[in-house]
């Protein structure tokens, strides 16, 4: 009987489909792996980042219907807003005051706990403790104890210096400004501690022993030692706290919730305003990409300088 087999030896001269399909998986087999995650990222990231692009282009308004388009003009609202100018300057002086104060404290904190004593151990577990504490609840224990006249900081205060404090530390300027930022710098030393702790046991012991055989003092074997080799790690501390605390909500929403009037108005808490509470929404949108852009250029430049650290 003559064969029905092609001529590559097989039935019908081709693959059956369920064949043609396993051997086209064998061959993309790779891409098949990455394939769920790429989706992921495409729906989570890509696909919302070019539909806000789209929404700061239109008028996207929750009390006006339709999508008209408007060109620039959201974001001209946004740049000839006070509101929105005053956000980002506060935003930039919270950050800069955060990060220098947690630096400067963890940094020292660092330095004490670098050399071994007895009860080190439960030291450190104590300083570490408000890194796991949610930011809300860290902005609502330091309303209560910050808030007039129920709050102890008033009658502390006036015990130490000896006549009566009356401070009103969250409806008064400065002193709103002081709560935030003792509020941050609260939860936030220990996470400089902990990276700038392990910089400082990375530091090989000899260098310090060398430096002493030849007579140079602690100050200048800080200077000359321990800061050149911290760099990496001072700068990687500094990066990921400054990309934290620009986005600073959280603690704002519970302690002053904006006010007094929009005194605490940062950028997040500006944009969250504008589009949820006011509905805005294509406002808030082109004030996200501007602000995304300032971080961008601020990141990019952190980024570069670490670096270079790494590299020298």
């Amino acid at each position: 009987m003559p064969s029905i087999a092609g001529e590559d030896g097989r039935f019908g001269g081709e693959l059956p489909p369920l064949s043609r399909f396993s051997d086209w998986c064998d061959r993309n087999f790779k891409w098949l792996l990455v394939a769920p995650a790429v989706v992921l990222i495409v729906a989570l990231s890509v696909y919302p980042l070019l539909f806000s692009l789209w929404v700061s282009f239109v008028n996207y308004d929750f009390q006006i219907p339709g999508h008209a388009f408007v060109g620039f003009r959201n974001f001209e609202q946004v740049i000839n807003d006070p509101v929105a100018r005053w956000s980002l300057v506060l935003t930039a002086i919270l950050s800069a005051a955060n990060v220098v104060i947690e630096f400067l404290l963890g940094l020292a904190l660092a330095l004490a706990m670098v050399r071994d004593f007895p009860g080190r151990g439960l030291v450190m577990s104590v300083i570490i403790v408000p890194l796991f504490i949610s930011p809300v609840i860290v902005g609502q224990a330091w309303a209560l104890l910050l808030q007039r006249p129920f709050g102890p900081t008033d009658y502390v205060l006036g015990k130490i210096v000896g006549h009566d404090v009356t401070i009103s530390w969250l409806s008064h300027s400065p002193w709103i400004y002081f709560s935030l930022i003792i509020a941050d710098v609260w939860q936030w030393t220990p996470f400089m501690f902990v990276i700038l702790l392990a910089g400082l046991t990375a530091i090989p012991p000899n260098l310090y022993e060398a430096a002493e055989l030849d007579g140079v003092g602690a100050w200048q074997a800080f200077w000359s030692i321990t800061l050149p080799y911290l760099r990496p790690m001072i700068l990687l501390a500094v990066t990921f706290r400054l990309l934290d605390t620009i986005k600073l909500f959280d603690t704002i929403f519970i302690m002053t919730g904006g006010g007094p009037g929009t005194k605490t108005y940062t950028a997040s808490f500006y944009l969250y305003t504008v589009g949820f509470s006011q509905f805005h929404l294509s406002q808030a949108t082109a004030g996200s990409w501007i602000f995304l852009v300032l971080t961008a250029i601020m990141v990019g430049f952190l980024v570069r300088r670490l670096l270079r650290a790494e590299a020298e």
